[in-house]
């Protein structure tokens, strides 16, 4: 029997070559990355709030939590906003178990009680009522999203929750303004904040600024317990699937092209455009006086570069004034108890029954 040792061949694997140094600093290069993940979703989500006056001073916010990643990042980065603000606020996570097959009911209320969040799960079957109305093949998310949001204001009345926050983020907000481009024909998107249909209530979207990406890794980072999202089977939505391809082609390819498509949205000029009901062009007279805005004729359009941090670590500074929502260290008492005139639907915390 041959026992030498013979020289390793090319397709031989390579030993590792990790040692408890190299090992200690991958995880301290992670520790750090982690760190400013969660300073940058803080900030993003802070300022946000305080570009648009979503949360002031005695709101008592409802937040929508349906098991995906996007409503467990809202209602976590929320508390620790709330925990920091110069503000005083409450909380109420509201989830709407639609009796959909195999909805694991339990998981919500396991994950708000032991986080001590005060919470109301309302129970209504409006899975079997679409299944009844829509005829087997066609989609069902138009009349589910009419029912589910009733549902919600009315709920939300009940809590006597001032706002209604929602966990859509800089990826819908731009998704939603592609397919109304593309398919509606109007320049419409998500606005970060905006009077419900029914005249009745503030709906707000604190993640108006972050990136799903950045979402997608504080939902590992947290660990939360996801609940999938294809519970109804209902097919997905092929054009925003579409659109949501073409920004990730945008962003393989132009660093930094959806976000100058994101900042144009908070920096329209009505006179530039073609809608009579922003800009009164019938009535137009010259005015004699100069106008660095008026129409300059045949001068190729410049372009100037647009305020944009490679790695995104900060939102561009004209879109965030100096009073923005900052986080402060002023610690606030957390589980504050819920009004006991707001008592239907209950509101029901981790040490009731």
């Amino acid at each position: 029997m041959n026992t030498s040792l013979s020289a390793p061949s090319a397709s031989d694997p390579i030993p590792s070559a990790r040692t408890p140094e190299s090992d200690a600093h991958a995880a301290q290069r992670r520790s750090v990355n982690e760190n400013k993940l969660v300073k940058r979703l803080l900030r993003e989500t802070g300022k946000a709030i305080g570009d648009y006056g979503m949360i002031e001073h005695g709101d008592r916010v409802m937040v929508c939590l349906s098991g995906g990643k996007d409503s467990y990042g809202l209602l976590d980065i929320l508390l620790t906003l709330r925990e920091r603000a110069p503000i005083d606020f409450e909380i109420i996570a509201v989830n709407l178990d639609q009796k959909q097959p195999g909805f694991p009911e339990h998981v919500l209320p396991d994950y708000l009680s032991a986080r001590g969040i005060p919470f109301h799960i309302e129970n209504q079957d409006t899975y079997s009522v679409v299944k009844r109305l829509i005829p087997e093949g066609k989609t069902t998310c138009s009349l589910c999203s009419r029912l589910r949001r009733g549902i919600l204001y009315r709920v939300a009345r009940e809590l006597g929750a001032t706002k209604i926050a929602l966990g859509h983020h800089r990826n819908d907000i731009l998704a939603t303004f592609f397919l109304n481009l593309f398919y509606g024909g109007r320049m419409k998107a998500m606005p970060p904040k905006l009077v419900s249909d029914n005249g009745e209530h503030v709906i707000i979207r604190p993640l108006a600024y972050v990136r799903e990406k950045d979402l997608i890794a504080y939902a590992k980072l947290r660990e939360f317990p996801i609940i999938p999202c294809n519970l109804c089977g209902s097919q997905e939505n092929l054009k925003r699937k579409e659109v949501g391809r073409m920004l990730e082609e945008w962003d393989r390819h132009f660093t930094n092209r959806t976000w100058n498509v994101f900042r144009a949205l908070s920096h329209v000029v009505p006179s530039h455009l073609m809608d009579p009901a922003l800009m009164d062009f019938a009535g137009l007279q010259p005015t004699g006086r100069a106008d660095a805005d008026g129409d300059r004729a045949f001068d190729e359009e410049d372009f100037p570069m647009s305020a944009f941090a490679e790695d995104e670590d900060e939102i561009g500074h004209e879109m965030v004034p100096a009073d923005h929502f900052e986080p402060i260290e002023s610690k606030r008492h957390a589980g504050r108890a819920v009004d006991e005139q707001h008592s239907r639907p209950r509101v029901r915390r981790p040490d009731t029954p």
